[in-house]
């Protein structure tokens, strides 16, 4: 089943301890350019604000030099937080990054907040403020398709294609839109991601000729040669999940010794234990019997792979061996 559907990465460009946050986007960029010979359909990036794990604050900036240094992969955000800009603007860049790099542009879309209160502050946003994300959407697309009273400019022959990352009800929403989802996190690790995808699809309202429910899975995948070694490739990931919950800041990655040396309270031994546990990972075979269950269970289009662990070579490896498992 895995040779059935595509495959994608989205790199966070999370920072390694003891290095400048500078090294985290040159790496990012490098992961796009292999990514691209080894055949990956899409190479997303990610928005965080004022976040000590994670270097890209700024989706298009990080998107145009992946673009540069790379010739066929699509390049995308996953995603652009609406809630932090205004629609107009995110509009213009995505414009400009698909008249510079045409036909190679994505704009995945979420609803997501600052991370902590001092960072939606400086972001001017507040955490009981009406959630507008479904008229932003609207809008934003208006621009994007030439239907606004304001043109967007550089104006485009056809519009950037939308996803919307789903997070509680974004699953309506991209289904009211007609528009592709992507989902992860809480939503698919549910009892009942069937059940509300197929609901996505029984509600998918076309906006454009030919428009059709697209599903992309959003997940955590380490390949390694046993199930031990990726599951070690798994902690440093997990530690810094467990240390955003207990201590309030998600911390840049360490060694794997360094968090297996660790003495974890409960608390944080369930957190490191159920991001292992939501891992996809292990060796090819195990990984693959995993994958192909979950795309049965789910019916998706896509697979995009968010891994990320301290040692680079081992991430490497992972990307090549998972892009093996779909070429197959």
């Amino acid at each position: 089943m895995l040779e059935s559907v595509r495959l994608s990465l989205l790199d966070r460009s999370r920072t390694r301890a003891g290095e400048p946050d500078a090294i985290a986007l040159r790496d990012t960029v490098e992961r796009a350019v292999r990514a691209e010979r080894l055949g990956y359909h899409r190479f997303w990036v990610a928005e965080h604000h004022g976040v000590p794990g994670i270097a890209s604050g700024s989706p298009p900036v990080l998107m145009a030099a992946v673009a540069a240094r790379t010739e066929r992969i699509r390049v995308g955000s996953g995603g652009v937080m609406l809630p932090n800009h205004q629609p107009l603007v995110v509009a213009e860049q995505f414009a400009m990054l698909e008249a510079l790099f045409p036909g190679r542009i994505d704009l995945g879309v979420g609803r997501s907040l600052g991370f902590t209160p001092p960072v939606r502050r400086a972001l001017r946003r507040a955490a009981d403020e009406p959630d507008t994300f479904t008229e932003d959407l609207a809008e934003l697309r208006s621009y994007l398709d030439g239907r606004a009273a304001v043109t967007a400019r550089p104006r485009l022959d056809a519009p950037v294609p939308v996803y919307v990352l789903a997070t509680g009800r974004g699953l309506a929403v991209a289904a009211a839109a007609g528009l592709p989802v992507v989902v992860g996190g809480p939503v698919l690790a549910g009892d009942r991601i069937g059940e509300a995808l197929d609901d996505y699809r029984g509600r998918f309202r076309p906006q454009a000729p030919g428009a059709q429910p697209y599903v992309v899975l959003s997940l955590d995948v380490l390949v390694a040669d046993s199930v031990a070694a990726a599951r070690e490739l798994a902690l440093p990931e997990a530690w810094a999940l467990a240390a955003a919950r207990t201590n309030g800041e998600f911390p840049a990655l360490e060694p794997v010794a360094g968090v297996a040396s660790r003495t974890l309270s409960a608390r944080q031994r369930s957190v490191v234990d159920a991001a292992v546990g939501r891992t996809v990972h292990g060796d090819d075979a195990t990984v693959a019997a995993e994958l192909d269950a979950l795309l049965a269970r789910t019916g998706a289009d896509e697979v995009l792979a968010s891994t990320s662990t301290f040692d680079r070579a081992a991430l490497a490896e992972s990307d090549t061996r998972l892009a093996a498992l779909f070429a197959s």
